[in-house]
This record gives structure tokens, sequence and C-alpha cells, in this order.
């Protein structure tokens, strides 16, 4: 258990060493957790409600790859420095941060693979990846601007052909109710509906349906109007009387007022009777045409003539639509052909480079493992054709034989301890052309010693002069390497009787009899102890 723990690692090789048990485990899930790795509520000691994990990065200012993932996340970076943290809750639900900026877990492993590389003792399995043979041949070839342009093409291909695919079932769609669609739209065309125009015609066919008792009843009124003129007469006469009654005048005056709104009256009902048609054949015009619009309306299951027109309007931009698809699918079908065309060129130049770096690269292989004390070692790397994907047309197979003859698939043919070896030289040569601030490698010497393990120890101080690395050992000749020795050690707490893990960093008496101790165990003898100084001097 670490309650709480805060320290700066230097630059350079930094060794971390310790028992067994001794709770190196616990760092390394805490840097897992940094880099994106599944949160687990197991990580919380008892009682406690959150676990925190926080690191501080540093980077070049020509570190394109790592600057590019920032940008397109939207989080800041002006002065070269990160600051990584991740929180874990008592559910097991977890929230990371970049810059104090929220970050998915896929971002924050997107970014982290910028930072830092971390090999485990299980990470030899990684030699039976073909993605991984391939993107360090790619470091070393130099391709990495390249394989981004060909991702991009493979990208846009895909994204291409996902649209063409929508386009096809559309068309297909289409073209399975365009025969429909057709007549449907015809007949509504045909019937030029309007707005209203049912109403219109109702209003119309009641007034001929019942045309004969219309005009009936208004020459009735014509004939009652016929005593309009006697109106006429007695206005005449209350005009006569209003000379000597003035009370009367009123009266004459109301008369002549009833008698012009009777005039026109009369005249509206005489236009209104000379327009009433007795028209069988009208009759049956309207009555045919509202039929033909009840019929659409029950037929397209709508509820006036609003919505066939509606109807109609789609039936003509679908049928509109499948002229433009079609168009629609040409153009595309021209981009497609034409983004196939650059894939296939970068995937070709991609394989230019690529083949011009294989032997190069298997060379300098061979040469690094033959410094790993296997003198007579051989390593190929072949290219395979693959069919054309994001990362080119290329798969690549290393071959390895540690007696120079019969090569064979690296993964099938080495023991652990020459897969270690392999793994150094990989991750070696990874260092120096992938520009990585900081490489963690844990316990990569599992399976070798004496002599190995010290021309192993040597590789990693060589990286160390270039960037941040970091070994877990338990191996003494690696732990004599480095520029800074650190020790995690596990005790009991007194009070509440827990066990506390804890990590220091080692003064150089201190560093011999750590060395001393993982030389000749728990007893320390003042040959081992002889010994380590010897080491540490070398």
């Amino acid at each position: 258990m670490i309650d709480s723990l805060e320290i700066e690692f230097p630059e350079g090789l930094v060794i971390i060493t310790g028992q067994t048990g001794a709770g190196k485990s616990i760092l390394m899930g805490a840097l897992g957790l940094l880099m994106g790795s599944k949160a687990d509520a197991s990580m919380l000691s008892e009682g406690a409600e959150n676990c925190v994990v926080e690191a501080e990065f540093d980077f070049e200012p020509d570190d394109e790859a790592l600057i590019s993932a920032l940008n397109e996340n939207d989080i800041e970076w002006d002065d070269l420095h990160l600051i990584v943290r991740r929180t874990v809750n008592r559910s097991g639900r977890s929230r990371a941060f970049v810059n104090d900026s929220p970050v998915s877990v896929q971002i924050l492993q997107e970014i982290s693979s910028h930072l830092v590389d971390v090999h485990s003792q299980h990470q030899t399995l990684m030699l039976s990846d073909k993605r991984f043979q391939l993107d360090i041949l790619d470091y070393f070839a130099g391709t990495q601007s390249l394989r981004e342009t060909c991702l991009t093409y493979w990208s846009r291909l895909a994204a291409l052909k996902n649209d063409m695919k929508e386009i096809d079932a559309r068309i297909a769609r289409l073209a399975g109710e365009k025969e429909y669609n057709e007549a449907q739209y015809a007949q509504l065309e045909a019937a030029s509906i309007r707005e209203g125009e049912l109403a219109e015609l109702e209003e119309e066919q009641k007034q001929l349906a019942n045309a004969e008792e219309i005009k009936m009843c208004l020459c009735g009124v014509e004939e009652l109007f016929s005593s309009i003129p006697s109106l006429r007469e007695a206005e005449k006469l209350l005009s006569k009387v209003g000379r000597y009654v003035p009370a009367v005048s009123s009266l004459s005056d109301r008369v002549e007022e009833c008698r012009r709104e009777l005039d026109d009256i009369l005249a509206d009902v005489v236009q209104i009777n000379s327009r009433t048609e007795l028209s069988q054949e009208r009759l049956e015009e309207v009555e045919e045409r509202m039929s033909l619009i009840y019929g659409l309306l029950r037929k397209h299951d709508c509820a006036d003539e609003a919505e066939l027109i509606e109807l109609r309007d789609r039936l003509s931009d679908s049928l509109y639509d499948s002229t433009n698809l079609e168009e629609k699918r040409v153009e595309l079908a021209d981009e497609i052909a034409s983004v196939e065309t650059g894939l296939k060129d970068a995937a070709e130049r991609l394989h230019q480079m690529r083949s011009a770096a294989a032997v190069p690269f298997a060379e300098s292989m061979t040469q690094s493992v033959r410094n790993l004390e296997l003198p007579y070692a051989v390593f190929e790397t072949e290219l395979l054709p693959v069919p054309v994907g994001p990362l080119g047309s290329d798969s690549v197979q290393f071959r390895f034989s540690a007696t120079g003859r019969n090569a064979v698939e690296v993964a099938r043919c080495a023991s652990g301890g020459e897969l270690s070896r392999i793994m150094l030289a990989l991750k070696a040569m990874k260092a120096r052309y992938a520009n990585m601030p900081t490489m963690v490698f844990d316990e990569i010497d599992t399976g070798v010693s004496g002599s190995v393990a010290d021309k192993m120890g040597s590789m990693i101080c060589e990286m160390g002069a270039r960037m941040q690395v970091f070994a877990i050992t338990h191996l003494p000749q690696v732990a004599a390497k480095g520029n800074a020795h650190y020790v995690v050690s596990k005790d009991i707490d007194p009070v509440t009787s827990k066990a506390v893990t804890t990590i220091k960093k080692l003064s150089h008496e201190e560093r011999v009899m750590e060395v001393a101790r993982m030389l000749s165990g728990s007893v320390l003898t003042e040959a081992a102890i002889a010994n380590a100084r010897e080491l540490l001097l070398s």
C-alpha cells in the first residue's frame, strides 16, 4: 500500500530495484493508469474515497507527433510542459486530465503513447505481433510522414465507400419505388388540385343541385318587392304633412331610407337570380371533380387538399432525388478512384522506403544481438505483400537464428533469454528513431545473467544518454549502471500494522549495499560488497 508519494526523477538512466513483493508493481500500476489502462476500485486502499495519480512531463519543441495530438484535442501546451492526472473513485470510475483539460481514456492513451514507452517482462509476446514489427521497421526507415499520408487516404476512402454504400441503397430503394411513384405523381399532377378547391366545389354543387328551387324563391322575392313603388307614394304624402307637423318630417326620411335599402336588396336578388344556372351538365362536372378529389384523399389517406399537394411535391422531389443521386454517384465514383490512386501511390512509396531499409535494419539488429553474446546470430527482415490498407501494402516478418542457419520466425525460434536480448535491441532501435522522451524497462533482463546482463545494462545505459530511461531490475549487473538508483521497500507500520511501500533514492554507499544484496542475498559478505564496488566503478 502507498498512501501518498511525491517524487521527481532525474534525466538519464534511472535504476529501480527492490525485493520481490516490495511494491514495484504499484509504481507500474500508477504509470499504467496515466497511460490509459483500465481503472479498478481495488487500486484504492481500505477507507480511501479516491486515488489520484499525477505526473509532470517536459517535451521537446520538435516532437511533432505529440504536438499534433495535443492540438487536435485542443489541449494547451505553450510551455512544453504537460501535467497528466487521473483519478479513480470508490466505484472504480475514473476521470483523466491533461493540463487540467478533461480527456477521454482514448485521448489519454494517444497522448501518453508519445510520452512513455513501457516494456514489461511479458512484452516479448509482441514479437509475434505483425503491427509491432512493422512499426519498428518504419521507425528505422523514417516513414512516419508517409504512413500518415497513407492512413489519411485510407480513412478518406473508407468514408467515401460508406457514402457510396448509402447512395446505392437509396438508389436501389428509389428504383424499386420509381414506377409506382411516377404513376402516383402523374395522377396528382394531372388533377391540378388547388388548396381550398373542395370547399368551393361543395358550395357550387349545393347551388346547382338546388338551382330550380333557388330561382323560384328569388322570383318570389322579386314579385313581393313589387310594392316598393307604393313606398315612394307614402314618402311624398308624409313629406306634405311634414310641412305642418314637424315630427312627421323624420318619418318621411325614414321611409326614404327603407325604400333605398329595399331597392339595393332587390338589385342583389335580381343579380343572383340571373347568375343562377339550371345546368345539369355543370352539376355533373362539379360532382365528377368532387368525386376525383374525394377518391384521391381516401387513396392517399390525406385530410385535405393541402396534404395531397404536399404528397405531390414529395413525389416530385423523390423522382428528382433519383436523378440527382445518380449524378452524385458518378461524382463519388470519380473521387473514390482518385483517392484509391493516391493510396496506391503512397503505399508504393512506402514499400520502396521499407524495401530500402529492410537490409540495413536487419544488419543493424544482427550486430546489436551479436553484441549481447550471440556471436553467430542472424536477424532477417522480409517484406510480404498484403492488400492495400491503412499501413500500406506490406506485412513484415522478423526471422532469427542463434546459430546463423535456418532463420525462422523470431517468436517461434528463440529462448526466453534470446527473446529478452532481441526485444532490448528492438527497443534500443526504437529509442534511437522514435523521439520518445521516456522509456521504461520492467525486468527486460529476465532469462539472462552474467556478462550478458552486463552488456544489456550497458546498452540501456547508452539509451539513457539520449533520453530518460527507467530500468526495473533484479540483476546487479544492470543495477550498477545508470545515473540514479532508487529502491522500493515494504515495511509494517507499527501503528496500523499495515504493510506500507516506500521508494528512496540511494546514496553511493547505500547503492553499494543494495547491489551487494542483489549479488549475495540477505547475508552480505565482504566479497559481495567488494564486487558491488567494482561493478559500480566499471
